[in-house]
Parts: C-alpha cells; sequence; structure tokens
C-alpha cells in the first residue's frame, strides 16, 4: 500500500501534466486554422519557453548548486548545464529532418511544422519531467506548497500545451494526433513523479536536480530561439507574432505569484 503522502504527491503531479491539455483545447477551439493565428501561437509559445528558461528553470538551478557546491562553482555549474541542454538540443535538431521553405512561391512551410511540434513536444517532456520531480517531492513533503507548486506549474503548462498541439494539427490536420502528442508531453510530469517514488527518491539531491533543471532550460531556449520564434515569422504576420513573443515572455512570471 502507498502511504497517503505519496499518493497526494503523485495525483498533484498528474493533475499538473494534464493541464498541458487545456492548451490542446485551447488550439481545437478556434473554428477553421488560420495562419495569423498560427504564427502568433508559435511566437506566444516562443516566448513562454524562453521565460520559463530564465525565470524559473535557470534559476531554480542555480539555487541547487549554489547550495551544493557554493557560490561561483555552483554558479559555473548551471551555467554549463545550460550549455550542456543547448548542445544536446542542436545535436537534436541535426538529427530530425527539416523541411526547406519554398522561398519563390512563398508557400508557408506546413511540412516543417510537424517537425516544429515533434521537437517542442519532446522539450516540453523533458521540461515536464523534472518538474514532475519536483511537483512530488513538494507535494510529498508539505500539502500547501505542493498545491502551490501544481497550480503555478498548471497555469504555465497551458500555453506550452498550445506550442504543441498548433503545429502539430496544422501540419497533419488531425485533431487526434495532435491531443496525443500534446497528452504524451504532459504525462511525463507523473511519469517523473512516479520514478522520484519508486527508483530516485533515495538518490535525488539538490546537485543532481540542479543539473536536470540547467539542461532543460538550455533545452527550451535552443527550440524558442531555433525553432519556435522563427516559424512565427515565415507566415507574412510578423508584427503579430513578434507582440505574442513579448507577451509570452511578459505573461509567464505572472504565474510565480501563485507561488506565494
Amino acid at each position: 500500500m502507498l502511504e497517503s503522502a505519496a499518493v497526494r504527491a503523485l495525483l498533484l503531479s498528474l493533475a499538473a501534466g494534464l493541464s498541458t491539455l487545456l492548451g490542446a483545447l485551447v488550439v481545437f477551439a478556434a473554428r477553421r486554422r488560420s495562419e495569423k493565428l498560427l504564427a502568433v501561437s508559435l511566437g506566444f509559445a516562443g516566448g513562454v519557453m524562453l521565460a520559463v528558461s530564465f525565470t524559473d528553470l535557470f534559476p531554480t538551478a542555480r539555487e541547487h548548486l549554489t547550495a551544493s557546491l557554493g557560490g561561483r562553482p555552483g554558479a559555473l555549474a548551471a551555467v554549463l548545464s545550460l550549455a550542456a541542454g543547448i548542445g544536446c538540443a542542436a545535436a537534436l535538431d541535426h538529427l530530425v529532418p527539416h523541411d526547406a521553405f519554398d522561398a519563390d512561391t512563398g508557400e508557408a512551410p506546413h511540412k516543417n511544422l510537424f517537425r516544429v511540434g515533434f521537437v517542442s513536444a519532446l522539450a516540453m517532456a523533458l521540461h515536464n519531467f523534472p518538474e514532475g520531480v519536483a511537483t512530488f517531492l513538494a507535494g510529498y513533503e508539505d500539502l500547501t506548497l505542493g498545491v502551490s507548486i501544481t497550480l503555478a506549474i498548471a497555469l504555465h503548462n497551458i500555453p506550452e500545451g498550445i506550442s504543441v498541439a498548433m503545429p502539430v494539427w496544422y501540419a497533419t490536420g488531425s485533431r487526434r494526433r495532435a491531443f496525443r502528442c500534446t497528452l504524451l508531453s504532459g504525462l511525463t510530469e507523473p511519469v517523473g513523479a512516479v520514478l522520484a517514488f519508486a527508483l530516485l527518491r533515495p538518490f535525488l539531491n539538490g546537485l543532481l536536480l540542479g543539473v536536470l533543471f540547467g539542461a532543460v532550460a538550455g533545452i527550451m531556449v535552443y527550440i524558442a530561439v531555433e525553432e519556435l520564434i522563427p516559424s512565427s515569422r515565415q507566415y507574412g504576420h510578423d508584427r503579430p507574432a513578434l507582440w505574442a513573443t513579448l507577451c509570452g515572455i511578459c505573461v509567464m512570471p505572472l504565474t510565480h505569484l501563485f507561488q506565494t
């Protein structure tokens, strides 16, 4: 039998992970597909990824690593973890084939959107895994803290769900496939919680969590700068895409208000 604290923590992680589906529902609420909406959504998602990386994941990584290694060594380790994440994302980027944009016809690169959605889903999955671990540990130790963190994560998982569902839906025309990709990226959160309980709990420490958060921050920065933001500007709606990116950057820090 699982102890009640563990069950409570697992349920909190599941709720946080499934909130990504709300982002997919926002996408599907549109009556018809629009390239302007696509450009805005991709730009917003890019802003969200940058904000989450620099206002949430990287500061958390630095906090854990400086506590484990000391001031300067911890800060350096955080930067190296960030760089390692960027390097991993770049390596993955070369493994996933690109579909070229036809500059002569001006045809929007819809085939490339599935790749954008796939890479975004993978980035979100990697991002959600350590969040699942963090949510589990917080909920296991303190219900109030666990609920607060779950709410904050759920709020910022909604636009992250948009960043996965939108490009997959536009590339394939299949709501079911977009929903499935979004669901799978969100389920890594409770998977992280289960692994934290079953395998990692005896070994988890601030050093390991710091490295994980730093690397995931680097992955998300690369995806935002290399994939989402450039893709948002390939549909002839540069200005709305730019403002959407800036809105994504500004909106995400507001979710931290629910952690206090």
